[in-house]
Formats: structure tokens, sequence, C-alpha cells
């Protein structure tokens, strides 16, 4: 898959787009059922008319712009999004800066400009709720009219549902929110995971007898806090299962966002190693402790809660 970041690196000289392509937009954030099923659509509309698969995300996401930390929590690092979508068989992704200069481009200039001189669209799958420009004044029947004037087939990736759920990164949000793990796994069509490269810590757990593996989260906000039974997968493809707490561990005087894993029985070093952290069932939620005493303690009721459930 063919990553260009920023529309002033795309050539439409390159022979696969000769013929134009077959393009989706959005932010595609997890990945979910709703995102395979419009990307199998589409990958089957792009061989049927010879065309390259191409995805347009934005980053950072229009909402976390324009809301930055009362933006929903994002589901998915960018990193991540790109293995998912290159796994479905994606041809290209444009990742477009989303900054104030493309957030007062008017809608019209996008068609014209970026759908039509450059991507030489030829077929578009969009939502029917898709906004876009400067005061989100392009919507779905502006692509419609577009699409009539330049010769581009729109067509409406209505919104997937499954058993009569609909599935959407907000519904997902909204599931680890109340910590229905269960319903966000039905959503997205796996377990609710975090992928990261364990870092440095303050190595405050191997001096009360838990050590941990530590991964920072580079998202302005987190769809899960609190503590965890998880799987974490190593990069040997071993499967150890531990407790982690993700938050800003508010007993030490956190104040970044944390993703702390515990793995039992292991002894091996994972500095500078990505590892998958899938979480399982919540324990209970971040909180204070008077002392480190304390959460010492509470540590070793979260270890046996979390062995009992793998039990």
């Amino acid at each position: 898959m063919q990553l260009i970041r920023g529309m002033h690196n795309f050539n439409s000289k390159q022979p696969s787009f000769a013929q134009g392509c077959a393009l989706t937009m959005g932010n595609f954030d997890g990945v979910h059922l709703g995102h395979q099923a419009v990307l199998k659509h589409l990958r089957e509309k792009a061989d049927s008319l010879n065309l390259p698969m191409v995805v347009m995300l934005f980053e950072p996401q229009p909402r976390e712009y324009f809301q930055g930390n009362q933006a929903p929590a994002r589901l998915m690092r960018l990193r991540d999004k790109l293995q998912a979508l290159s796994q479905l068989g994606v041809d290209t992704v444009i990742c477009v800066k989303f900054d104030r200069t493309f957030a007062q481009l008017n809608a019209q200039q996008f068609v014209q400009d970026w759908l039509v001189k450059k991507l030489n669209v030829k077929f578009l799958s969009i939502g029917d709720d898709f906004r876009f420009g400067a005061n989100r004044e392009g919507d779905f029947a502006l692509l419609q009219q577009a699409g009539e004037q330049f010769g581009f087939v729109v067509e409406d990736n209505r919104t997937f549902q499954l058993n009569d759920q609909r599935i959407s990164s907000t519904a997902i949000r909204h599931a680890l929110a109340n910590d229905d793990l269960a319903l966000a796994e039905h959503l997205l069509g796996r377990p609710y995971r975090i992928f990261g490269k364990v870092v440095h810590g303050q190595k405050l757990g191997r001096t009360i007898g838990f050590p941990t593996a530590n991964i920072r989260l580079h998202r302005q906000v987190n769809p899960i806090k609190g503590v965890y039974a998880v799987k974490v997968r190593c990069k040997c493809g071993e499967i150890f299962n531990g407790v982690a707490n993700i938050g800003q561990r508010p007993t030490v005087n956190g104040v970044k966002q944390l993703l702390e894993v515990h793995l039992f029985d292991f002894n091996q070093n994972l500095y500078g190693q990505a590892i998958e952290v899938e979480f399982c069932k919540k324990i209970r939620h971040e909180m204070k402790f008077p002392s480190v005493d304390d959460l010492k303690a509470q540590i070793q009721k979260d270890v046996q809660v979390a062995k009992n459930y793998f039990q």
C-alpha cells in the first residue's frame, strides 16, 4: 500500500492513476465492521473498473482540530489505522493534514481542484451525512451534482448494521465508556486493543513487586480508563496474561496518560519492543490512594481478580 502525506506530494501523472481512481473519504477511526463493509465494496468496484482503490484520511481528525481535548476519544492511532487499511486491500492512502488552510478551503474548490483535477475521481463512495469544505457547506447532494457535471459516480455507503445494531465509531466509544467490552468487540469485529512501543517509566512498579511495561498514549483523549485484565502479544508471538492500568496514575501525581501493563509469570526485557494489549475485562476505575502501600495492596487484589478471570 502506498501512503501519500499531503496532496502536495500527490503526482497525478503516476501510471496507476492514469485512468482515475475509486475513492472514499473519512476518519475510518477503529476500522470497524461498517468500515470493512464499505472498503470491501469499494475494492470490488475498483477492480470492476480497473482503477486503484484510494482512501483519503484527515490528520488530526477534524473534531480534534476544532475541539482539542473536548473531541471524541480516538479509537486508533494513525499507524494502526494504516496497517488495518493495508490488510483490507487499499492501494493508496492520502493522509491530508487538517489545518487552518484546509479548513478554509471551500467545498467547490475541494471538488474541482482536488477530486477532479488532481485525483481524477471516477467512482466516489461516501456517507450521506458526510460534510466538507469551509463552514461544512459541502454535502452529499453537492457531490452528486458535481458527479453529474464532471463525470464521476457518487454512491451512498449507507450506515452498516449488524443484528439491528448501528455500527459507528461513536457507538464503539460509547460501549467502551460504559465498560461494555463485549459490545465493542461485536461492533469492531475483534477485541479492543492498543498497540505501542514499551518505554522506560518511573520504575516504581518494580520497587513494589509489580514491574510494568509502559506505553505512551499518543492521543488527545483515550476511549478507556481504569484497570483491566489483559492479554499481551509480544514480538515473539507469545501471549501473556496480565493486569493493566490506563490513565494518569494520580497516586504518584502522574500528568500524562500512560498504559502500564504487569504481566504474570514474565521476566523478559520488553524495552523498545512493540506489543499488542487486548482488553478483556474491566476490574475497576482508576483512583488515588493515600499512600504507595495502599496502592500496592490494591494491585495485589487486582492481580488476583485478573487471574481468577483467566482461570
